[in-house]
């Protein structure tokens, strides 16, 4: 009886074998194709904000772009509101090889390399236009050049656009508007320094908890750029938008080194064009939204102002003279003198 058992079970298991053996795995990297079969490279892309937000119709733009000039040989998949992590999250995924790509703010890059404080000292770039000529130059191509130490490299600048403030109290004409306030900041030393020096109170706080704190009035406000004010429906849970303007928001596109090196020059050739393609793609989508945001966040009940800056930057002069050191001062200067 035991050898008829034995016997069944071994031509069971050849037959589930043969039936199977030849079959690719759901997780297979490959995709077949009418007529023929190749391997399709997927690239995970991702970000900590909204569906809607610039960030992903770039990104989106992006993949178009990237299937288009590799024949499809290469997919991108576009992950938003932090579905991959935060952003520090991400980064070290990049690092690790984990993830392949990421688009950021600059702040959490700063712990790699000072140069990225200069980011965030207030009030550096008088207007969109300096912004954007100074990162797309060889300034700003020095400092994502520097990222490859650290086993990331850095395609583009793309842009989250100016900061701005809201808060449920005031609006906010002058420093003193801020004193006593808790706004939540990004996790970087220099805009934290920045608010406290305007007299608020800084608290750092990942972003995907941020909707939250304001609806429970943990905290009384934040900053940031028109575009996630609107795309985050912050306008529910926030009465006043004051449109301070203090830090410019650059946002990079990174890619794993260890994975960019693995593919051939040819895709490597079109991920580099098609980053740069998009970058003007995505700030285009930026302008666009900024232009009628005002008007729709004034319907949705927000209260708009727009203060002197004078005073603001007064008030944060402290705040250079505290980073100047850790912050390169010819950087700085630099940056200063290219907006002459």
């Amino acid at each position: 009886m035991f050898k008829k058992i034995t016997a069944a079970l071994i031509i069971s298991t050849f037959l589930i074998f043969s039936l199977t053996g030849c079959r690719p795995t759901e997780n297979s990297s490959s995709e077949q194709t009418t007529g023929d079969s190749k391997e399709v490279i997927t690239i995970r892309v991702g970000h900590v904000l909204a569906p809607d937000h610039p960030y992903t119709i770039g990104l989106n733009k992006f993949a178009e772009l990237v299937a288009e000039k590799t024949d499809s040989k290469v997919k991108v998949e576009v992950f938003h509101s932090s579905q991959l992590g935060n952003e520090r999250d991400m980064i070290e995924g990049l690092q690790l090889g984990t993830l392949e790509m990421a688009l950021v703010s600059t702040a959490p890059l700063s712990s790699f390399t000072n140069d990225f404080l200069v980011f965030d000292l207030p009030f550096m770039f008088k207007d969109t236009a300096s912004a954007r000529k100074i990162v797309d130059s060889e300034i700003g191509q020095n400092m994502l050049d520097s990222l490859e130490s650290q086993k990331v490299i850095g395609l583009a600048y793309w842009e989250n656009g100016f900061r701005n403030v809201t808060n449920n109290k005031k609006p906010i004409e002058t420093p003193a508007d801020l004193k006593g306030l808790k706004i939540r900041t990004m996790e970087s030393p220099v805009q934290m320094e920045s608010f406290n020096a305007l007299g608020a109170s800084a608290t750092p706080m990942a972003f995907g908890e941020l909707f939250t704190a304001l609806q429970q009035n943990t905290i009384d406000g934040q900053e940031n750029p028109l575009a996630i004010i609107s795309t985050s429906k912050f306008y529910e849970v926030q009465k006043y938008l004051s449109l301070t303007e203090h830090f410019y928001a650059p946002a990079p596109l990174l890619i794993s080194q260890s994975f960019f090196n693995g593919l051939s020059p040819d895709i490597q050739t079109a991920i580099k064009e098609a980053a740069i393609e998009a970058r003007d793609f995505e700030r285009n989508a930026i302008d666009e939204m900024s232009a009628s945001l005002l008007d729709e966040l004034k319907a949705s009940g927000m209260i708009i102002n727009t203060p002197d800056k004078a005073p603001f930057i007064e008030a944060v002069k402290p705040v250079y003279e505290k980073f100047t050191g850790q912050i390169p001062a010819e950087l700085i200067k630099s940056v200063q003198d290219a907006q002459k």
